[in-house]
């Protein structure tokens, strides 16, 4: 007599479990994610039996440490170094890519790129959300030819399995994760269940065969990825693409990682056809203009180990109204409250009685403390309507008593601007010492308070 399938409740934010509907999840706090799916529930006990049987018959015994051997990390070319970078240097065999973003980012067009672009080796791009013929309208669109990648309109993950078996491609894409379904489970695609399933399926294929796996994912409308939270877990490197779509920029960082640094990113501009590579990014965050504007300075920050020119934007007028306004795009409002205080205080400027707004261009968010000395620029130039020259660029954290702080990294900030021919850079005082002694073409303005900026800069 066969059993009775049960039905259980599963919060489709974190995957949280429950015999009953709940109205707000004890797990992730969040409201009306509860939803109704099947459970067999012979499937964990004889899941774990088997576990049981095959953990006993194991010859696995604990080794220290210095004897066990390292292997050397053979990483695949992709053939597009910003993706290279955000994986650490290629990809890893057997290694679990998940990419996440927003609708009409790009996502799936920067998946078909790298597929044509490997035309030595099979790849498997698995598509369950387009048909065949939207893929190849793409694929004439991005101009690549390829006659080693294979397109599979496929869900059930049995049958893509069948098709691996057969094929043994050297890559797979999967577009998306939430469009497979597993026979193994009565749930529909896309609910907790279904995904971690083909997840773990998808897992135990690349480890034991050593390919690697890019999985393209949706995302919420709160910007995390749409499925369990142990989705990220079990993937090893989690990738997120970013961007306006009303701009053509776009930002691909790496959230996690095991196998490279989690603070790389890589930018790319959304062109006709397909997606160009941005080589030299701090020409493209720094805006084209005729003349001197006031209001405006140049900050050098890091992005993991990449240094970036970024323009500041500042705006201060009267206020129109009793409360004063404080926006920022880009920049972090309560560090810029911050930096007005110091503003008022050390520097004698009335901004209690001002608007101001703060632009980042470029779409860019940025937290390195290394732009306060030029948002602080930014703010005196217009509040005082004289233009910096942009041949001027800063890097230095500003601090609650006026004074000049140093930061990490600065031979890479004072290198990226001489790189891009800046004339002059202002740093801090107290990161001469760490400078290594070589000659720099550009001048080095060392400074150790913000009196000194306003002396050399705007009297």
């Amino acid at each position: 007599m066969a059993k009775k399938s049960k039905t259980a409740f599963f919060c489709q934010n974190c995957g949280y479990q429950s015999p009953k509907y709940m109205g707000k999840c004890p797990s992730c706090q969040q409201w009306n994610t509860f939803e109704e799916e099947l459970v067999m529930p012979d499937t964990v006990p004889a899941a774990w039996s088997q576990q049981k049987k095959e953990g006993a018959n194991r010859s696995n015994k604990p080794r220290k440490i210095a004897e066990i051997e390292s292997v050397n990390e053979n990483r695949s070319d992709t053939g597009d170094a910003e993706l290279n970078r955000v994986l650490g240097g290629g990809i890893m065999p057997g290694s679990v890519v998940l990419l996440g973003g927003e609708p009409g980012i790009g996502k799936s067009t920067l998946m078909l790129e790298l597929a044509l672009r490997l035309n030595t080796i099979n790849v498997l791009y698995v598509s369950g959300e387009e048909s065949a013929a939207q893929i190849k309208s793409r694929a004439e669109r991005l101009k690549h030819q390829s006659e080693s990648c294979y397109i599979l309109t496929e869900t059930q993950t049995q049958q893509i399995f069948a098709q691996i078996a057969e094929l043994e491609p050297a890559l797979l894409i999967v577009d998306s994760i939430q469009t497979l379904a597993s026979n193994k489970l009565e749930s529909a695609p896309g609910s907790v269940s279904q995904v971690r399933e083909c997840t773990a399926e998808l897992l135990q294929f690349a480890k034991e065969s050593a390919t690697p796996v890019f999985l393209i994912g949706h995302i919420t409308k709160e910007g995390g990825l749409a499925g369990p939270k142990v989705l990220e877990h079990m993937v090893d490197t989690v990738l997120q693409f970013e961007g306006d779509r009303h701009m053509s920029y776009r930002i691909l960082r790496t959230v996690k990682n095991r196998f490279g640094s989690t603070a790389e990113l890589g930018i790319y501009e959304m062109m006709s056809v397909g997606l160009r590579q941005v080589s030299n990014p701090s020409e493209i965050l720094i805006s084209q203009r005729d003349g001197d504007l006031s209001g405006i300075a140049l900050g050098a920050t890091l992005e993991g180990n990449r240094p970036l020119i970024v323009e500041i934007q500042s705006l201060v007028s009267s206020a129109a109204y009793g409360t004063p306004q404080r926006s920022c795009t880009g920049f972090d409002a309560r560090r810029l409250n911050m930096l007005l205080a110091v503003l008022e205080k050390r520097g004698g400027f009335r901004l209690s009685l001002s608007d101001v707004f703060l632009n980042v261009t470029g779409g860019l968010k940025i937290e390195d403390p290394a732009i306060d000395l030029a948002v602080c620029a930014s703010v005196i130039s217009s509040i005082n309507d004289i233009s910096i020259s942009g041949k001027m660029a800063f890097a230095a954290e500003v601090g609650l008593g006026g004074e000049i702080r140093a930061v990490n990294k600065i031979e890479n900030r004072i290198a990226e601007a001489e790189k891009l021919g800046f004339e002059a850079i202002y740093i801090s005082k107290y990161a001469v010492k760490s400078l290594p002694e070589k000659k720099y073409k550009i001048k080095i303005k060392a400074i150790g308070k913000l009196e000194e900026l306003i002396e050399q800069v705007f009297l």
